[in-house]
């Protein structure tokens, strides 16, 4: 059945219709991973979202599949080698959507390791990544530095590295894993909340009870194994199910601002120094550049986090200070976003010190919870607890052992970067003579892979708008049809990441894609305000800085 929003009925039927092997509460990107793992291995699967897939941390990460390189300075290597050595995995699942991306990394006097010491450390990350070829660390004179950016504050530059990562976009990872999830056979749902936990007379976990955010029906979903993968919100199942003892979540918040690439016109991505010895990325993508993270502790509301005017200069003075040319100012920033990272508490560990590492708990009711862990990481994750629940499962004779490193996304058409640059430039020459401008290739396959082929064909079948509102208006066809959309904050943020990166277009297409979806979906007038007037909240929330 296609992933389709017109199909959630049947979807929604489909929770009550059995007892399932396992239900997974949570959309994110380990969610997600854990339904496709569970279902490519024949366990049958439900998961339930409460808002929409990857609203959560999963589509407010740094938006790369990265190693952790600064995790070598405390001293975690099995967490580098394995994170490390998934990147390449990752890649390979979906080539159109991880993108190979080379990483300058300055170095300055008095501040950060020295030239031999970083040529060690990225040969050291290299080793434990497997990574080979023309993709291993270059070391790079002052010259040649100053030469990959020329913005540097050239005072203190005395020499640089490039080493390899992958850039992300982390909704359409988590997207793209959930329809493949579908596919295996798993129920998938967004928009379904979990309220309470149900249990056998011997006090065993055996399902939960859900209230349907969208026709507020309630409804039961009964379960031999229930797993807890709602990131920052594990511990608030932990407490519902009585459990929440021994190790907790320590919630950081990291913000990241968005300008445009002529404000911060830096040549390639780079990952520097600031005054606080912490490490900020700027990472070009399309007309704009994305700065960040920031690192603090939170204790605010976890179902509203905003970027404050603090986080905002925390970020533009970083800039700044290394880029004295740049001249950034709040006013400059386009958009945001913030993110909670759900990592398990260590005590006297700043928020920075404290482990990536994922870790599993499981309750005397028979309740698995996963925290901690990091984007790059989530299949692995999924395969650990998948493996737990099978080892606890009568019928484990019966699965099969972990193979979603041979699962492709997105259709997988597009096997490997030499394609997606093949298509792109293909796709280039015919969207030029519609109209359209050219960098739109690059964000149609970044988004869709070849998936993009089903937008065009809208396209040539509504030839009667003006061709950006045609674009927009075929792609939100496509998110309805086929991948669940159910609102316009779905789709400018989450589905084509616009509300970050193409905030001009949000300001001029967000009433008629509220239109579009009021038809698609057949809201009332009711629904159809309340859609655009949270969509207005989201903006303000991207642009909360400005009036903070």
């Amino acid at each position: 059945m296609n992933f389709s929003s017109t199909n959630r009925p049947q979807f929604v039927k489909a929770l009550q219709s059995r007892e399932f092997d396992l239900v997974i509460i949570g959309g994110g990107i380990t969610g997600v991973g854990i339904a496709l793992d569970a279902a490519s291995r024949g366990l049958s699967t439900a998961l339930v979202e409460k808002n929409d897939f990857a609203s959560g941390t999963s589509s407010k990460s740094t938006k790369l599949i990265h190693g952790g390189l600064r995790y070598l300075k405390q001293f975690e290597f099995a967490l580098v080698k394995e994170v490390g050595s998934e990147r390449a995995v990752v890649h390979k699942m979906a080539p159109h959507l991880v993108l190979p991306e080379k990483m300058l990394l300055p170095l300055r006097e008095k501040r950060g390791f020295g030239s031999l010491l970083t040529s060690f450390g990225l040969k050291l990350y290299d080793w434990l990544a497997g990574v080979t070829g023309k993709d291993r660390r270059l070391m790079l004179t002052r010259r040649q530095t100053l030469g990959k950016e020329p913005l540097l504050k050239k005072d203190d530059v005395k020499g640089g590295a490039l080493y390899a990562e992958y850039r992300t976009d982390d909704a359409r990872l988590t997207i793209e894993v959930a329809k493949k999830a579908n596919k295996y056979g798993a129920v998938v749902v967004n928009y379904c909340q979990v309220t309470q936990l149900h249990y056998s007379d011997k006090g065993k976990v055996e399902g939960i009870q859900v209230v349907d955010q969208i026709s507020k029906d309630q409804f039961k979903v009964q379960a031999r194994v229930v797993v807890n993968a709602t990131g920052p919100w594990v511990d608030e199942l932990r407490v519902m199910d009585k459990s929440r003892t021994g190790k907790r979540l320590h919630l950081t918040k990291g913000v990241h601002i968005v300008v445009a690439h002529e404000k911060f016109p830096v040549k390639q991505s780079i990952y520097f120094d600031i005054s606080d010895a912490r490490m900020i990325f700027a990472i070009p993508r399309g007309r704009t550049t994305y700065i960040g993270t920031t690192d603090t502790n939170y204790q605010e509301s976890i179902d509203r986090v905003i970027t404050t005017t603090e986080d905002a200069l925390y970020l533009i003075n970083g800039v700044n200070e290394n880029f004295p040319n740049v001249n950034l100012r709040l006013e400059d920033i386009e958009s945001s976003w913030a993110g909670l990272r759900p990592l398990i508490h260590e005590e006297g560990k700043s928020a920075s010190e404290l482990s990536r590492k994922d870790e599993i708990f499981l309750s005397p009711s028979g309740l698995y919870s996963i925290a901690g862990g990091k984007l790059t990481g989530y299949r692995k994750m999924a395969e650990r607890v998948v493996d737990m629940v099978i080892e606890n499962n009568p019928r484990r004779r019966e699965t099969t052992r972990c193979y979603t490193h041979k699962i492709r996304l997105a259709d997988g058409q597009l096997t490997n970067t030499r394609k997606v640059r093949r298509y792109t430039a293909l796709l280039k020459k015919r969207i030029i003579p519609m109209g359209l401008e050219p960098e739109v290739a690059h964000y149609l396959v970044e988004n869709y892979g070849k998936q993009t082929e089903k937008i065009l064909k809208k396209m040539a079948e509504r030839k009667e708008e003006e061709v950006n509102l045609n674009l927009i208006k075929c792609e939100l066809h496509y998110c309805v049809e086929k991948e669940m959309t159910f609102t316009s904050i779905d789709f400018f943020m989450r589905r084509t990441g616009r509300l970050y990166f193409y905030m001009e277009s949000v300001m001029q297409y967000k009433d008629a894609i509220n239109r579009e979806l009021s038809f698609l979906l057949n809201w009332d007038e009711v629904t159809r305000r309340e859609d655009a007037q949270s969509l207005e909240r989201a903006i303000a929330d991207a642009r909360n800085f400005l009036s903070a």
